[in-house]
C-alpha cells in the first residue's frame, strides 16, 4: 500500500534543517589549561549569580559565567542612589553587596553547579588574606567541579594601605595573587582582573604574572563622578562609580593592546587574556580579539538585553565564517601582525 497523502503533505511541508550561522567555526578556546567551548562570558556584576539570566538563555550555554564579586562575610552595599546612566554608558556604585561566601557557595555555586555552568568565581576582599580565605572556601567546596576559573577582582580598596586601590599598586597585586595561589588548586586558572586606572597597565600586569596568575581579565570600569544638574552634587550616595559600557570599549582595546604587544615582546609572559569593556555586538568583540583576547565578557549590554552574551558569541561566528575564517584562535591578536590584509 502507498503512504497516507497526509503523510506526504507532512513530509513536503516539514522544514529543512539549517545550520545557525556562524556553526562551523571553530569557537573553543583554552583558557590556561581549561577547555571551553565558547568564548563568551558574562562581566562580573552584570547578571547577579545567573538565576535570573537563566530565564532568558541558558548559562551552559555560555563558555563561562561569572559570578558576582564574592567577600567573605555579608556586605550591605553603598547608600542609593547606587546608579546613573552616562553618555554610552553608565556609573555603578554598588559597593559589592553580597551575602558573603559561605551563602553563596550553598545556594548560588550549587544552583550553578545543578544546570551545568562553567563558572568564574570573582572572589574580593579588603585585605589581601580576605582573597585567600574566600578562594579557598570555593575551592573547597562540595561544587567546586564547576568553577572553571577563579577571576581575582584587584580593583578593591586595601583596607591597610590607607584604601589605595590593589591594582593601582604592583607590590599590593602581587601579594594578593600571591596568596590566592597558594589556595587554588592545580587545574583551575586564576584570572586577575586588572582597573585600567593606572599609568601603565603592563606594569600592574607584569607584577600578577610574577606572582603565578595564569591569565587576566581587562578591563574594569574607570573611576567617574556624574554631577546631578539640579542640585549641582554629586549624584551618587557614594560620590565616585565605575563607568562601565560603549564609552569605555576604546580604552579596553588599548589595554589589551598594549599588555599583548609586551607578551609578545617578551617583556611579561604569554598568557590568555579575557576582554572586557562595552561589548555590545559581535563587531565589538572582534575589535578585543584582534587586539588579542582569547575570551570575551559581556556586561552592561545585558542590562537591556539579557541574551547579550550568547547573543554576541554568535553574531562573531557569524562574522568570522563570513570572512572565511575556520578558527575563532587564528584572529586573536591578529592586529598586531597587520590584520587581515
Amino acid at each position: 500500500m502507498g503512504h497516507d497523502i497526509h503523510e506526504d503533505a507532512q513530509e513536503e511541508l516539514a522544514p529543512v534543517a539549517t545550520a545557525r550561522p556562524g556553526a562551523s567555526v571553530d569557537m573553543s578556546v583554552d583558557l590556561a589549561g581549561v577547555r571551553l567551548p565558547s568564548p563568551m562570558m558574562t562581566a562580573s556584576g552584570c547578571a547577579a549569580n545567573g538565576r535570573e539570566m537563566h530565564r532568558f538563555v541558558d548559562v551552559a550555554e555560555l563558555g563561562a559565567f561569572v559570578t558576582k564579586s564574592v567577600k567573605l562575610g555579608a556586605v550591605s552595599g553603598r547608600g542609593t542612589p547606587r546608579m546613573a546612566e552616562t553618555d554610552s554608558g553608565m556609573l555603578n556604585s554598588i559597593g559589592l553587596q553580597g551575602p558573603g561566601v559561605q551563602a553563596f557557595v550553598e545556594r548560588d555555586l550549587a544552583w550553578l553547579h545543578s544546570v551545568g555552568a562553567r563558572v568564574v568565581v570573582s572572589v574580593a576582599g579588603s585585605t589581601a588574606s580576605e582573597f585567600a580565605a574566600v578562594a579557598r572556601t570555593v575551592c573547597r567546596s562540595p561544587y567546586a567541579s564547576a568553577v572553571a576559573a577563579i577571576e581575582v577582582n584587584i580593583s578593591c580598596p586595601n583596607v591597610a594601605n590607607r584604601g589605595l586601590v590593589f591594582a593601582c599598586d604592583p607590590a599590593s597585586s602581587h601579594k594578593v595573587l600571591t596568596l590566592v595561589r597558594e589556595e587554588v588548586p592545580r587545574g583551575i586558572p586564576m584570572l586577575a582582573k586588572l582597573s585600567p586606572d593606572v599609568t601603565d597597565i603592563t606594569e600592574i600586569a607584569a607584577a600578577v604574572l610574577r606572582a603565578g596568575a595564569h591569565g587576566l581579565t581587562m578591563i574594569n570600569t574607570l573611576l567617574g563622578v556624574v554631577i546631578d544638574p539640579v542640585r549641582l552634587r554629586p549624584h551618587l550616595a557614594g560620590t565616585t562609580g565605575g563607568l562601565s559600557g560603549p564609552a569605555i570599549r576604546p580604552v579596553a582595546v588599548r589595554a589589551i593592546w598594549q599588555v599583548t604587544a609586551a607578551m609578545r615582546d617578551g617583556r611579561i609572559p604569554t598568557v590568555p587574556v579575557v576582554g572586557a569593556g562595552g561589548v555590545r555586538t559581535g563587531a565589538d568583540a572582534l575589535e578585543l580579539v584582534a587586539a588579542g583576547a582569547s575570551a570575551i565578557q559581556v556586561g552592561t549590554a545585558a542590562f537591556n538585553d539579557p541574551t547579550a552574551p550568547v547573543r554576541v558569541g554568535h553574531e562573531l561566528a557569524a562574522d568570522l565564517e563570513r570572512r572565511g575564517i575556520t578558527r575563532l584562535a587564528d584572529v586573536v591578536g591578529i592586529a598586531h601582525d597587520g590584520g587581515l590584509g
